[in-house]
């Protein structure tokens, strides 16, 4: 059985109708880490909103554990867990009576799945006595994670759980995923670091609402069409400005100290040509060599087609 199913699913908000989500679908496996990345906006929080049931979809239908999300959704709060992106805890209560809430919500207690949260709960363990509002930005993650676990839950949603929290706290809670993945839950995340997709077993990426493309992260950078190359020269605005002028440039975009470039046609004679004409206009130091795609690259490429 599938973790997850979404058909057809679309959203719209306000007098405008504005589009959140549309018409999308995809599916999930049973112990799979799937990754929604996308920018802020969207559509990934209404998407997890509404596979959450804290959301209803005007259009299609959607499963959890086999469950629908409207005729169902009793059920399926007993299931899933769900991390929002805001951290919505109870600031005023100590990291302790947090979790101890949760728990009794769902019918249980600390005791009886610690194995479960017990790498995460010893790094919060000698705050237990601390408001949860005077926590740093890492160790709200830890204890927002906690929480969602606390029930044993099938599967987990977190709703770009990163964001905010500083990158050694960002590598750790990816790894705390990897190890309740081993558990056998299915976990949903959404994120708009694009260097985070690498780290899911597969990715939709996502923008205005729509699925650009769903793979392993490998095999989305396998489908990028053509060769890519990063380029620099000593007066690297110049550059950009100059290669996204030539006739030749299908793309071309800073990243990091390099550009990214893309030809229309790509082979040594056009090469060469592009490479004389930018020392014609007096560029110093100039470097274009070919260069492995990223997931950003990737994505990229999809919103230009």
């Amino acid at each position: 059985m599938q973790a997850v199913t979404v058909h057809n699913i679309t959203k719209t908000y306000g007098k405008e109708k504005k589009i959140a989500v549309d018409d999308i679908s995809f599916s999930v496996e049973k112990g799979e880490l799937f990754g929604l990345i996308g920018p802020d906006g969207a559509g990934k929080t209404s998407i997890f909103r509404i596979l959450t049931t804290l959301l209803l979809a005007e259009k299609g239908m959607a499963t959890v554990d086999g469950l629908d999300v409207v005729k169902d959704y009793k059920q399926i709060r007993k299931n899933v867990g769900y991390m929002p992106g805001k951290f919505s805890l109870y600031q005023d209560l100590s990291v302790e009576e947090n979790l101890t809430f949760f728990a009794t919500v769902f019918g249980t207690s600390i005791e009886e799945n610690y194995e479960l949260i017990k790498d995460i709960y010893v790094q919060i363990a000698p705050f237990k006595d601390r408001r949860a509002g005077k926590l740093s930005g890492g160790m709200k993650q830890k204890l927002a994670l906690c929480c969602a676990l606390i029930h044993k839950p099938s599967i987990l949603f977190l709703d770009e759980p990163t964001t905010g929290v500083d990158p050694v706290s960002r590598k750790e809670f990816w790894e705390m995923l990897k190890r309740l993945k081993e558990q056998n839950i299915t976990i949903i995340v959404s994120t708009p670091y694009m260097d985070e997709a690498s780290l899911c077993d597969r990715i939709a990426l996502i923008q205005t609402g729509k699925i650009l493309s769903i793979d392993t992260p490998g095999a989305i950078i396998r489908s990028y069409p053509g060769h890519l190359y990063k380029a620099r020269a000593t007066k690297m605005f110049r550059l950009l400005n100059d290669l996204n002028h030539h006739p030749n440039t299908l793309s071309c975009y800073t990243f990091g100290e390099y550009l990214h470039l893309s030809l229309k046609h790509d082979d040594e004679q056009n090469r060469t040509a592009l490479l004389e004409h930018l020392k014609k206009l007096d560029h110093q130091d100039i470097e274009i060599s070919e260069v492995t795609p990223t997931i950003e690259d990737c994505f990229i490429k999809l919103l230009k087609n």
